[in-house]
């Protein structure tokens, strides 16, 4: 687990350019079980054996969410869930998305 867990979400006030190159593929490396899509926003499909299991994981990533200021899109279904992180203000990924990737990395069973 990369040390980004440990690193808290930086409120973004727009105005800054979105990673791009290098820099992005650095931070995609340390949560490599997460897709980047685009250069836009980064995504990961998480599999339960049932709904109940499935809500109870959306409700910890919620809470973190709520912890760091920075909430992610939440499809929640029968057995799974997909979480998506990109960062609005500037339409693209800041290192504050990858930070978010790795606490909900951490959830995870």
């Amino acid at each position: 687990m990369s040390d980004l867990a440990s690193k808290t979400c930086v409120p973004c006030r727009g105005g800054v350019p979105a990673l791009k190159g290098e820099e992005l593929v650095a931070l995609s490396h340390q949560v490599p079980l997460w897709q980047v899509v685009n250069e836009h926003h980064v995504t990961r499909k998480f599999e339960f054996p049932d709904f109940r299991k499935a809500l109870a994981f959306v409700n910890r990533v919620g809470e973190v969410a709520e912890q760091q200021g920075h909430h992610p899109d939440i499809l929640l279904a029968w057995g799974r869930a997909e979480i998506t992180v990109f960062t609005h203000k500037i339409d693209g990924l800041a290192e504050s998305d990858f930070i978010l990737a790795a606490k909900i990395d951490k959830l995870y069973p």
